[in-house]
């Protein structure tokens, strides 16, 4: 893929996030998920760090290095024409301007960064420690020439025993995030939260993405939320694990 089909992309993966509320972006694992995807009719797709390492027998959160993701998803973002994102974890410990290099080398226009740090004991990146990542982020992929869509990852609410108590933290977390240069924000685990998911997308400027099950939550529900962007995780993998499960079952020994 050349320098002006990836720019192409990328401009276009904006767009799409302007023209949608909410922008839905299927989460796929290989090129046969992704090209599924692509032929019913979903305009960009995202590449999930889960569903990905299980395709591959590997383990979530860091299981493979930051070249083998490289080089799963090049053929996935190679097999489909729209613009695709991928979820690169933590870094793996690699520095914003190798992770963008990366990235872009393969095609990908977009990227989830998230601040569990699974290569240092799984701890959680401070807010400025998390923003001054992102911002290294955008810093690289603007001295690349191409506008890398970034949405900022935040595990506060997943880690907390009690989500609500984590609200000003977590808000405080976002708005850094989006100081920093995020495009998008990603406060994960909150998803059957209605009044958290209203107060973080009242709080940043920018689109909240949330993680959504395709067969069990209603996309009219996040709409009214405010809802920007939705993404699947590990959670069409699932769903069509169930699917398949029942398909098999009864031709089963």
């Amino acid at each position: 893929m050349d320098l002006r089909t990836k720019v192409e992309r990328a401009q276009r993966l904006t767009q799409l996030h302007a023209e949608h509320t909410p922008l839905v972006l299927p989460t796929v694992w290989d090129v046969w998920s992704a090209r599924t995807a692509a032929d019913a009719g979903f305009a960009a797709l995202t590449i999930g760090s889960h569903p990905l390492a299980d395709s591959r027998g590997a383990e979530d959160q860091e299981g493979q290095t930051f070249e083998e993701v490289l080089a799963a998803v090049r053929p996935i973002i190679e097999a489909v024409d729209i613009p695709v994102s991928v979820d690169l974890e933590a870094g793996y410990g690699q520095e914003p301007a190798d992770l963008i290099a990366g990235l872009i080398e393969v095609g990908g226009v977009g990227l989830n960064i998230e601040d569990t740090v699974h290569s240092d004991g799984g701890r959680l990146r401070t807010t400025q420690e998390h923003a001054r990542y992102v911002a290294g982020l955008r810093a690289a992929a603007d001295d690349a020439g191409i506008p890398v869509w970034i949405n900022g990852r935040t595990d506060l609410f997943a880690r907390a025993a009690d989500a609500a108590g984590v609200l000003d933290e977590a808000i405080e977390r976002l708005r850094a995030l989006e100081q920093a240069g995020a495009d998008s924000v990603y406060p994960v685990r909150i998803q059957d939260d209605d009044k958290l998911l209203e107060a973080v997308t009242g709080a940043v400027a920018i689109p909240v993405n949330s993680t959504a099950h395709p067969v069990k939550h209603d996309l009219e529900r996040f709409r009214r939320l405010g809802v920007r962007r939705i993404t699947y995780g590990p959670l069409l993998q699932l769903a069509m694990t169930d699917a398949m499960k029942d398909m098999l079952g009864p031709w089963a020994p």
